[in-house]
């Protein structure tokens, strides 16, 4: 009979992996945590807009997962490139896949892949400083851009286009995004969505803050702002939920709202579908031809959006999609390509048959689609997690062939010289912290995957991107 702790690797770093992390701790795993990016935290780090550092903050508890004893960090480590599934099967009694949701969904209209035309996640993983985007341009030389979406995500890369950079020079903004800021041209960011203001997908707080912008008016027609007939109906009945009603009554409150006459605004339009991104002589992106909808009552009773025909076109120079996110299959990984997911059931990884996969599970928005906030996370690894103790109460789990822990740790730094360790991270987290401090910033951000190895081992001379 084994005696030794079962051992779980968590691909993944980000709060789904760390929540999974700290509840197999608890229930008697040794967990290794594994991450593509030599940095922890995910989205936290690499999604979170700079101005919202409150939200940011949950790192510290992260951090004290980390140092709990049986969990080990090894970031730099790509799934699919360095290490694979059958590897990891052969070292670990459950592998759980944390990975997110890594694409962006697609419009589908003509156009869509102009220059000038980008997922906002990658204008977002730009000005947060992710390695992978650091080098990306956009059209910041236009006077307007348009962000296509109404969620939370669309409304942080409005804000970031108008913000004041005197402001956003005291968050931990990456260095390079901010000096294109400085020097951006864009005065007005339209943010366009499909249906109403009862079905906008934006948080409440979110909203208002953009209300409270020093240098940006936002503008709403007064006519988008009041629902529909169906949606009013659908207010009244309390399906819409709190944060819809919330919603409106602040957007009506924006309407009523005269202009202050700032150097900048937010247009938020309603009721507006994207049906081409047009381009100018060179081809990149001159204007988005929309369509106007009306909102009808759908077969379910709930408000969807029904074109009308009547079309509109608005000059920009810049588009940024937000419309939602998708996961990307993983190499070997059973996927369901319809709902961009891994193929599970309550977590347990499902293979071509439908029966579970001994020993693979998913968390998060690979598991379940990309819905809810940080704190959902918890919850669901929750869940995820009791399918695990379950298995390994029925003796289900995987039976590795080389589940020593030394080994891992020598295969994995074997196949990743630059191989990352809590410690290495922590050496990346002081050097950042100590290259803001006189700057009155949280941090300065290393953005070159070489420069964070190379803090991380304590290399001299690295220079900040």
């Amino acid at each position: 009979m084994r005696t030794d702790p079962p051992r779980a690797a968590v691909i993944g770093a980000g709060p789904s992996g760390f929540y999974t992390a700290e509840q197999l701790l608890a229930a008697g795993f040794e967990v290794d945590l594994i991450d593509a990016l030599p940095t922890p935290y995910g989205l936290v780090r690499a999604g979170v807009a700079p101005d919202h550092a409150k939200i940011k903050s949950v790192t510290r508890m992260y951090a004290r997962i980390a140092a709990r004893p049986g969990l080990r960090f090894f970031g730099g480590v790509e799934f699919g490139r360095d290490i694979t599934r059958d590897e990891l099967l052969d070292r670990f009694h459950a592998v759980v896949y944390a990975v997110g949701a890594a694409d962006d969904n697609r419009l589908g209209i003509p156009g869509e892949d102009r220059p000038g035309s980008h997922p906002a996640t990658e204008f977002v993983a730009w000005y947060n400083g992710h390695p992978d985007f650091a080098d990306h341009g956009f059209g910041l030389s236009a006077r307007r851009a348009v962000v296509i979406g109404h969620g939370n995500v669309a409304l942080d890369v409005a804000r970031m286009l108008v913000s004041d950079p005197a402001e956003l020079a005291r968050t931990d903004i990456a260095d390079h995004a901010l000096r294109a800021l400085v020097r951006s041209a864009v005065r007005e960011v339209v943010v366009l969505g499909r249906r109403g203001p009862a079905q906008a997908a934006f948080t409440h707080p979110e909203l208002r803050e953009l209300g409270e912008l020093s240098r940006a008016d936002v503008l709403v027609d007064p006519a988008e702002a009041e629902p529909d007939a169906h949606s009013a109906a659908w207010l009244a009945s309390g399906a819409a939920g709190p944060t819809a009603r919330r919603n409106v009554e602040t957007l009506r409150e924006y309407a009523r709202r005269a202009p202050a006459g700032k150097t900048h605004r937010v247009v938020l339009r309603f009721a507006r579908s994207p049906v081409e991104i047009l381009g100018g002589a060179d081809g990149s992106v001159s204007g988005l031809r929309i369509m106007r909808n009306r909102i009808e009552a759908g077969a379910d009773g709930r408000p969807r959006a029904v074109p009308t025909g009547e079309e509109e076109v608005i000059g920009c120079g810049l588009v940024l999609r937000s419309i939602g996110y998708r996961g990307r299959p993983l190499p070997g990984v059973p996927f369901d390509g319809h709902r961009g997911v891994i193929r599970n059931a309550g977590g347990r990884v499902l293979g071509a048959d439908g029966a579970p996969s001994p020993g693979e599970y998913a968390v998060g928005w690979i598991k379940r689609g990309p819905s809810g906030v940080i704190g959902t996370n918890r919850k669901d690894a929750a869940d995820t997690v009791a399918r695990i103790a379950e298995d390994a109460a029925a003796g289900a789990l995987n039976s590795p062939g080389r589940p020593d822990a030394g080994e891992v740790a020598a295969w994995l730094a074997g196949r990743v010289p630059g191989l990352v360790r809590w410690d290495g991270w922590e050496a990346i987290d002081r050097h950042e912290i100590g290259l803001g401090t006189p700057l009155g910033r949280p941090r300065v951000k290393l953005v070159r995957r070489s420069e964070l190895v190379g803090v991380a081992h304590g290399e001299p001379g690295v220079q900040t991107g």
